[in-house]
């Protein structure tokens, strides 16, 4: 099955910057699963918006999403709201020679749409890969939802139909009449990693931390 191309429709086009959109689904893909936090962002009964953080996982081509039947938030997306879907991963700060061109090195992806409720057949399925998306093995180490938790929750999909991916990547672009200035120019990289794990202060069992603790990096 054929899926449209990032930025294809007239509400996902990227006008500013156009020569930073990706338009391959790889490229969404990649943007979706090298991040943790998305941002999904939802206006409420009176109006206001609001932007929710949320871990998710990507699932082929839809984006999973969990939160308590409890928010009236997302009782709002559950019953069909419009929204959006935002990730960004920071890779480093640009440093030109003037604060003009100075800028950041990013990935970023944007997807538009409604969110649908997935039945409960698919919810423990959805909510172990949403585990297993945050730390790949974890779920494997827990014990089962029970009966009152997955009352408690919903779990909503997010087709990627409609997106839109934007990439940075560089070093400066200073203006040609400043390159004679004395001023450091170039990139910082940015990464992600995990720190030493720091076991809870009520664990009763002499338990090494996992493995899997110690391999993530972005």
């Amino acid at each position: 099955m054929s899926h449209p191309v990032p930025g294809s429709t007239p509400r996902t086009r990227i006008r500013r910057l156009p020569d930073h959109a990706a338009r391959d689904r790889a490229a969404l893909h990649a943007v979706l699963d090298a991040g943790l936090v998305a941002h999904l962002a939802i206006t409420g009964e009176d109006g206001q918006p609001f932007v929710l953080p949320v871990a998710y996982a990507r699932d082929g081509e839809r984006v999973l999403i969990h939160g308590s039947t409890g928010s009236r938030l997302f009782r709002g997306l559950a019953a069909g709201a419009p929204t959006c879907l935002t990730v960004t991963l920071l890779d480093g700060l640009v440093l030109a020679r003037s604060a003009f061109e100075s800028s950041m090195n990013y990935r970023s992806a944007m997807v538009l749409g409604s969110c649908t409720v997935l039945p409960d057949a698919d919810k423990v399925a959805a909510l172990d890969l949403l585990t297993d998306r945050l730390l790949p093995g974890r779920r494997g180490d827990l014990r089962p939802h029970s009966t009152r938790e997955l009352a408690a929750t919903l779990v909503l999909a997010l087709s990627l139909d409609e997106a839109s991916v934007k990439i940075s990547a560089g070093p400066p672009d200073d203006d040609e009449a400043d390159l004679d200035t004395p001023i450091w120019a170039g990139t910082v990289p940015i990464t992600e990693h995990f720190g030493t794990p720091v076991p809870a202060p009520d664990l009763r069992f002499d338990l090494p931390a996992p493995d899997y603790l110690r391999t993530w990096t972005r």
